[in-house]
C-alpha cells in the first residue's frame, strides 16, 4: 500500500518559485530538475544558484534542460558542474537539410523530484518572463515521486539520442488513483490525445478545458460538438493574448464554429494562461505539460497526471474558478467584423499549423 500523498496546487509562478527553491534548499538526497526553458534572468539565477549550493553539499544534483527552449548555455552552470552536478540539454539543435524534423522534437515536460519524496508536475518553465502568467503545478509529496524519477533518468539517459523505445517510453503508469501519462515525438498512438479523446466522450454533464493554446485536430473538435449535442456543457479557458501572436490569428479562425456549436470559449484577460487542465465533471481531472495542439501531440516531449482522485479535483476545481473570474466571453459579433487582412492570414497559417 503506498503511503499517503499531500497535495497542492501552484497557480502564481512567484509562490511556486519560492516553494520550489524552499524544497531545494532542503534536499539531502537528490535533486532532480526537468524543464523547457530557463533563463539568464532573476528566476534562473536563483534555481542556479541554489542548486549549486547543494552540489557544493553533496546532493546529488541532475539538470535536464531542452535545446530549443534553454535561453543559457553550458557555461551558466559551470560552478555546478564544477561542484558536480550533472548537467544535460535534450537534443542539442542540429544543421540538417531537414532542419525541421531534426530539431522539432522538443522535451516540453517541466518536472522536480526531490529526495524521492516531493514531486512538481505542471505547466511552468523557470524565467522570470512568466512571472504574471497563470500557471498549474502540483506539488505532491509522497512515494509517486519514485515513478516520475525514472521518467526523468529514462529522458537524461536518453537526451541526445535520435531512436528510442516510444512503446515503453509511453506506456501508461499508475500510483493508486493517478495516472501517469506521458507523449513522445511521433508518436502514432498520442497517448495525450488519447485519453482527451476518452475523457470528452464519458462526460454527462461539464467538460472545462483549460489551455493557452487552443487548437484541436478534427477528431478533438468534433468529440467536444458531439459532447455539447447530447447535453454537456463545453467551456474553454484560453488567454485573450498567448505569448504567441500568429497562434492568436490561426486559433482565431476557428472561434466562430465553437460558437456556433455552443462551445462556451472564456479569454483570460490579465496575462497569458498558461495552465494546461482539463476537468470533466467535477470528477476527472488532467494536469501536466501538454497543450490542446497539433504541436503538443505530434512533437513534444509530455508527461501529465490524471484520474479521479477528489482532493486534487477540488484543488483544480478551486482553480478553474478563480481563472474564470479574470475571463470574458468570447465576442462573436466583433469576430465576424474582424478586419479582411486577419481572414488571409488565418487562411495562410492553416497549412503551417503544426508548427505551432
Amino acid at each position: 500500500m503506498s503511503e499517503i500523498q499531500e497535495y497542492k496546487l501552484f497557480d502564481d509562478p512567484l509562490k511556486l518559485f519560492s516553494a520550489m527553491t524552499d524544497d531545494i534548499k532542503k534536499a539531502k538526497k537528490t535533486i532532480y530538475l526537468q524543464t523547457y526553458k530557463i533563463a539568464n534572468d532573476i528566476i534562473g539565477r536563483r534555481f542556479r544558484d541554489e542548486l549549486t549550493k547543494k552540489a557544493k553539499q553533496g546532493v546529488e544534483v541532475y539538470i535536464l534542460i531542452d535545446s530549443w527552449g534553454a535561453g543559457v548555455s553550458e557555461s551558466f552552470f559551470s560552478g555546478l558542474t564544477y561542484a558536480g552536478g550533472k548537467l544535460r540539454f535534450f537534443e542539442k539543435i542540429k544543421l540538417s537539410f531537414d532542419i525541421f524534423s531534426a530539431n522539432h522534437r522538443r522535451n516540453h515536460r517541466k518536472l522536480l523530484i526531490i529526495d524521492s519524496e516531493i514531486l512538481y508536475v505542471g505547466s511552468a518553465n523557470l524565467t522570470a518572463y512568466c512571472l504574471n502568467w497563470r500557471e498549474c503545478t502540483m506539488r505532491i509529496s509522497g512515494d509517486i515521486s519514485l515513478k516520475f524519477e525514472r521518467i526523468f533518468k529514462t529522458d537524461f539517459d536518453i537526451s541526445n539520442k535520435y531512436y528510442q523505445n516510444k512503446r515503453q517510453n509511453t506506456r501508461l503508469m499508475r500510483h493508486d488513483d493517478i495516472e501517469i501519462i506521458r507523449d513522445v515525438p511521433g508518436n502514432i498512438q498520442q497517448p495525450v490525445r488519447k485519453k482527451f479523446l476518452k475523457m470528452i466522450r464519458s462526460a454527462k454533464e461539464e467538460i472545462i478545458i483549460e489551455t493557452p493554446y487552443f487548437l484541436p485536430g478534427s477528431s478533438l473538435r468534433k468529440s467536444l460538438i458531439n459532447a455539447v449535442q447530447r447535453g454537456v456543457r463545453v467551456v474553454v479557458l484560453t488567454p485573450l493574448n498567448s505569448d504567441v501572436k500568429l497562434f492568436d490569428i490561426l486559433r482565431g479562425k476557428y472561434f466562430g464554429l465553437y460558437y456556433r456549436k455552443n462551445i462556451e470559449v472564456l479569454q483570460y484577460e490579465p496575462d497569458n494562461l498558461h495552465a494546461k487542465v482539463m476537468l470533466v465533471d467535477n470528477k476527472h481531472f488532467f494536469t501536466g505539460s501538454s497543450n490542446f495542439d497539433y504541436r503538443s501531440f505530434r512533437f513534444m516531449h509530455e508527461v501529465n497526471i490524471a484520474g479521479e482522485n477528489p482532493e486534487i479535483c477540488s484543488l483544480i476545481k478551486n482553480h478553474l474558478q478563480e481563472t474564470m473570474k479574470d475571463c470574458k466571453e468570447f465576442e462573436y459579433d466583433k469576430w465576424k467584423n474582424r478586419h479582411f487582412f486577419l481572414k488571409i492570414i488565418e487562411w495562410l497559417l492553416v497549412p503551417v499549423r503544426h508548427l505551432f
